[in-house]
């Protein structure tokens, strides 16, 4: 009942899951799995970015009381002995196959406070329908043991004890709940999840046949599955370094290009690592290295509201390089800031600065990499040597990341070739599209920004549906110019669900993961 009118009756609402709800689903878990590590903010945003059709929250009066998360896998994987986090990716639903057959059910949690209003009956409803709106075989999933510990003694084996739940022998608050809805029992999953203490590790494998589809019937490539843009067009500026004679002219500059790469209808526009350091050749005298940075961060809110502007007018989403910023009164970070054609403004900061910028320029490194929603799909940011650690670029796929864009800033070829190999590299390993862009020029009187080498690209895994070498579009070293290369979303569905490799599905789940740590 609503507070400001007390006739309103309450509403509970079924609803696809937002990204704006990741912090309440994560609060919600805490409180859920109090003794067991609850969900972090990328792995949600990795769920909700790679099936956004398959995940659901439960709603009261406007506060999410339940989660229900899923994705696609196939036969040969969903009904085979496995382990959660192999099948789950560590959590993150990053084997989402959408061509794949069955429906996997990784999680469904309630709030404690909320579980006698059948929140719990509601999601597995919406699973249901999804799997018959998809033409999927069935539903799949590990279901929990709860009360397998206290009675492991009595029965002597988790398969025992089904079978003493099967005979309404005993009743387990999990097991009896999916039982009457449907699920037939497959088998044990044993060391399914290790750290479900009440299960002791063990899981049932349940089975949902969807009755609106052969079980032997494989479906077609066009039958639902994830939300894909046909072609997006990607324009990366291999910028000049130059003496600029006014803040007016620096934008006229910008502008320029992003107006031509406008005319070439592109979706996004790519500009170097701190390519604005081109303003430091306004100061009229010459300063330390930790001078002009800190002189450079006195741009930093009017840059953003020109960009900004730039991206809304020309309709171009903008990966503004990088540029220092105070984040606090004492330190700077070095930021790429993302302007989206809809007005808004992302960030991302650099993860791991150069031992040069951390000498002369006194910068630090940030904490948080996340992807960015876009209107075309999620995109994640690595700027320069954050490229160089095959761990960011996989927490950003992880969590959904289908292009990744590495604005860079390197003096000679030794450098540049550090970054183009490690970014081909994470386009291999990750199966996703790569642009790079980088400065040219030089800037004489501006400490550690005197020379630089640059040959901007576009980059993508080497299979047979991308270009040959695995390079959508290159340039030529040391000029200033705009590459532009059309991405298919499409391209990277077939690779990663039927390519001649298929390193995301093949990744030893059970061996490694990544797992990314709150600083304290």
């Amino acid at each position: 009942m609503s507070k400001d009118n007390p006739d309103s009756k309450p509403v509970l609402i079924i609803r696809n899951a937002r990204l704006a709800d990741t912090p309440a689903i994560c609060q919600l878990s805490a409180r859920v799995y109090k003794h067991e590590p609850p969900y972090t903010p990328a792995q949600i945003k990795g769920q909700i970015n790679n099936f956004p059709d398959g995940q659901f929250v439960a709603e009261f009066e406007g506060k999410v009381v339940g989660y229900c998360a899923t994705f696609i896998a196939d036969e040969s994987v969903a009904l085979q002995p496995h382990t959660w986090d192999e099948i789950t990716a560590d959590g993150f639903a990053s084997r989402h196959a959408p061509d794949g057959d069955y429906l996997y059910g990784m999680e469904v949690f309630i709030d404690p406070d909320y579980r006698k209003m059948r929140i719990g009956q509601r999601l597995y409803n919406e699973r249901k329908k999804l799997c018959q709106y998809l033409r999927l075989k069935g539903i799949v999933f590990g279901g929990r043991l709860p009360g397998l510990s206290r009675r492991i003694k009595e029965v002597g084996s988790p398969e025992a004890y089904v079978e003493a739940v099967m005979n309404k022998q005993f009743r387990d608050q999990v097991l009896s709940f999916q039982l009457r809805n449907g699920f037939e029992f497959l088998g044990i999953l044993h060391k399914y999840a290790p750290e479900d203490r009440q299960s002791l590790g063990h899981a049932a494998h349940l089975v949902w046949y969807n009755p609106q589809v052969s079980h032997e019937k494989k479906r077609g490539k066009a039958a639902g599955g994830a939300r894909l843009q046909d072609t997006i067009r990607v324009a990366t500026v291999q910028y000049e370094q130059r003496r600029v004679a006014s803040l007016d002219e620096f934008h006229q500059i910008v502008e320029y290009f992003i107006d031509i790469i406008a005319d070439y209808g592109a979706d996004f526009a790519v500009f170097p690592e701190l390519f604005t350091l081109q303003l430091l050749s306004l100061e009229d005298r010459k300063l330390s290295p930790a001078e002009a940075i800190d002189s450079l961060t006195s741009y930093t809110e009017g840059l953003k509201t020109f960009m900004s502007d730039l991206a809304v007018r020309y309709n171009v989403n903008i990966i503004g390089g990088s540029h220092p910023t105070h984040v606090t009164d004492t330190e700077i970070q070095n930021i790429c800031y993302v302007y989206l054609r809809d007005g808004s403004i992302h960030e991302q900061a650099k993860i791991h600065p150069t031992p040069n910028e951390r000498h002369w320029w006194n910068i630090n490194g940030a904490s948080d990499l996340s992807p960015i929603m876009t209107d075309c799909g999620p995109i994640g940011v690595l700027i320069c040597y954050d490229a160089e650690f095959p761990e960011l670029a996989r927490h950003l796929v992880n969590q959904g990341a289908q292009i990744l864009f590495i604005p860079f800033c390197t003096d000679e070829r030794q450098s540049y070739l550090r970054v183009r190999y490690c970014a081909q590299a994470r386009a291999v390993e990750n199966q996703c599209y790569v642009i790079m862009s980088g400065n040219v020029g030089n800037l004489p009187g501006v400490e550690n920004m005197d020379i630089q080498y640059a040959q901007s690209c576009i980059l993508t895994p080497c299979d047979f549906v991308f270009a040959r070498d695995g390079i959508a579009a290159d340039t030529t070293p040391n000029v200033e110019t705009v590459a532009f290369a059309d991405l298919r979303l499409e391209s990277l569905h077939i690779a990663r669900n039927s390519g001649t490799v298929q390193n995301l599905r093949d990744r030893r789940y059970d061996l490694y993961s990544v797992r990314w740590k709150k600083r304290s």
